[in-house]
């Protein structure tokens, strides 16, 4: 059986591991000359780590970047509105760890073939039929069982399957992600204050990943990113404004929020499924986008691989797994962004009082909203389970 993968993000060479894995040829298309970790760091959630076990790399990354500890959300005078400690977790569902996106990718190439990976390749269209599916490239035609889009939360594949879906919608936030070089030793978290928001995530190696978020029309940009940065959050606790002063313009990647605010009816049509953003981009309040796209991964090459059945009922049997449950991360991520962002001044006393609220709340609500994304488990460590 035959696969190609068109995306060559987290989301792509993780599919086309996991397929390889399975058995399958895999081709991956990738439209850049080389591939391209989009964004500075990432926290990988334990619901990816365990994604991850399933194709053998979760300790390899693991071992990548420190756990995230004790941190919480603060207030830009650096009161905090909610604490939080890896103990909370660590006996149950496991930690998060934050590493460079660059890292994750390189490890994740690392599983495919190098024949497999074709770069510098546009896919022009997407087709599917009782027998086969098809993928047209400016080089030619190109035809396989089955056909993974993990091609963006711009998706080709997405647009040429469902027509009528209205696509990505802008989310009204903009973000901002860097790494500094910086002692280590700061809690993690984020800061909230009004209608912007400032994240620290130290990475192994003495070096800090730093992210800020804001409302902003779609399309702006300053002339100097990290001078408009530094100028957004003047008179924020530290160590923040001490960060900004350490990076420059050219290290800082702004990117405007998109998300799928509207589910698609499915993630396949005939022969191709639709992966990570493709398939369910969302805002990165929760970290979960490529968490999700990991899952995506696993979830697909389990059903497909899963006793030689038809491919258009594995893929219906992956839409029944991944869409309700993106459904919720999508809605979830976007009601957390609109909270941390809230700029209007009764929204922010109303949110600083929601968060007192909650800690003295018996089974802490945030907790749970944690423990139900992060607590998934791969179908394939489900089944050893049982059979265990």
């Amino acid at each position: 059986m035959r696969a190609i993968v068109i995306g060559g993000g987290i989301g792509g060479l993780a599919a086309g591991a996991a397929l390889g894995a399975q058995g399958w040829s895999v081709t991956l298309y990738e439209r850049a000359p080389a591939l391209q970790a989009v964004g500075a760091g990432i926290s990988v959630a334990p619901n990816a780590l365990r994604a991850l076990d399933v194709l053998g790399v979760g300790d390899a990354v693991r071992e990548l970047g420190p756990v995230q500890g004790e941190g919480g959300v603060r207030r830009a005078d650096g009161r905090w509105l909610a604490r939080s400690s890896v103990e909370q977790y660590a006996a149950t569902i496991g930690v998060p760890v934050v590493v460079r996106r660059s890292d994750l990718v390189e490890i994740l190439r690392g599983l495919l073939p190098a024949d497999a990976l074709r770069l510098g390749v546009i896919v022009r269209d997407v087709r599917s039929d009782a027998a086969t599916a098809t993928v047209v490239t400016d080089a030619g035609t190109d035809e396989a069982d089955l056909v993974v889009c993990a091609d963006g939360v711009n998706s080709a594949g997405r647009a040429r399957l469902f027509p009528a879906h209205p696509g990505p919608r802008y989310s009204g936030s903009t973000a901002w992600r860097f790494v500094v070089d910086a002692p280590a030793d700061y809690l993690s978290g984020e800061t909230w204050g009004r209608g912007r928001l400032f994240g620290i995530q130290p990475l192994a190696g003495d070096a800090v990943y730093c992210y800020a978020a804001a409302r902003a029309p779609a399309g702006e940009h300053a002339d100097d990113e990290a001078g408009h940065l530094a100028e957004a959050f003047r008179g924020w606790h530290d160590p923040i404004p001490a960060l900004l002063d350490r990076v420059t313009d050219a290290e800082v990647l702004r990117n405007d929020v998109y998300e799928l605010r509207e589910p698609l009816p499915a993630f396949h049509r005939g022969r191709v499924a639709l992966l990570g953003d493709a398939a369910h981009a969302m805002t990165p309040n929760l970290g979960q986008g490529g968490c999700q796209a990991l899952e995506d991964a696993v979830v697909l090459a389990h059903h497909v691989g899963d006793g030689g059945r038809p491919v258009e009922e594995a893929l219906a049997a992956y839409t029944a797994d991944r869409l309700p449950r993106t459904r919720a991360i999508v809605r979830e991520s976007h009601r957390m962004m609109v909270m941390s962002l809230a700029s209007a001044a009764p929204a922010v006393a109303a949110r600083t009082f929601a968060m007192a609220a909650v800690r003295l709340l018996p089974g802490d609500p945030t907790a749970r909203v944690f423990f139900r994304t992060a607590g998934w488990r791969p179908p394939q460590q489900e089944r050893a389970a049982t059979a265990g």
